[in-house]
């Protein structure tokens, strides 16, 4: 399995486990934390730019996928607000693959390993074209003026989703 960190940072050589800010999480336990390669599409955004993510499953109906797929080559999106667009373009992320050995599970729908261990990455590469790094991922793109009515509906949805950053997301308009 591949694991990795996406960073708008150039040169981290060593992951040390920070401890968490999350609520759900034990604040006395630091962390470490990866992507796996079928969620990595969601972290393919700058770091704090909201987004609301899903993808189908086996447990996705057909309804859903219909009400909320473009079509039927489409499985996985990543929403984003207009705007973010401009500063998408013009952002650069740096992937940092690790040895999967030292993590577990958090979060198997969202695709989030931890480790409670320092990580040296095995491999590092750059990606400076992110819509394009998407597109040939097939992810489909939508740019949102607010994300929060799509947030509420794809909760209720069948699709396996991960709403990030959303604490930078405009308000909600009602």
């Amino acid at each position: 399995m591949k694991l990795f960190h996406v960073s708008e940072e150039k040169d981290i050589s060593i992951f040390n486990p920070r401890l968490p800010s999350r609520k759900d999480l034990d604040p006395t336990k630091g962390l470490v934390w990866a992507i796996n390669d079928k969620c990595f599409p969601n972290f393919l955004t700058p770091r704090n730019c909201p987004r609301v993510t899903f993808y189908a499953n086996e447990a996705t109906t057909e309804e859903d996928k219909r009400n909320y797929l473009s079509s039927n080559a489409m499985n996985h999106v990543v929403a984003i607000e207009h705007k973010w667009f401009e500063i998408m373009k013009n952002t650069t992320l740096y992937i940092y693959e690790f040895d999967s050995s030292d993590f577990y599970e958090r979060d198997l729908g969202a695709g989030y390993y931890v480790s409670e261990k320092s990580q040296v990455p095995i491999h590092q590469f750059e990606i400076k074209d992110l819509f394009g790094e998407l597109f040939k991922r097939n992810i489909e793109v939508r740019l949102l003026t607010n994300l929060w009515d799509l947030s509420d509906k794809i909760q209720q949805s069948s699709f396996q989703y991960s709403m990030c950053r959303m604490g930078f997301a405009e308000q909600r308009t009602s």
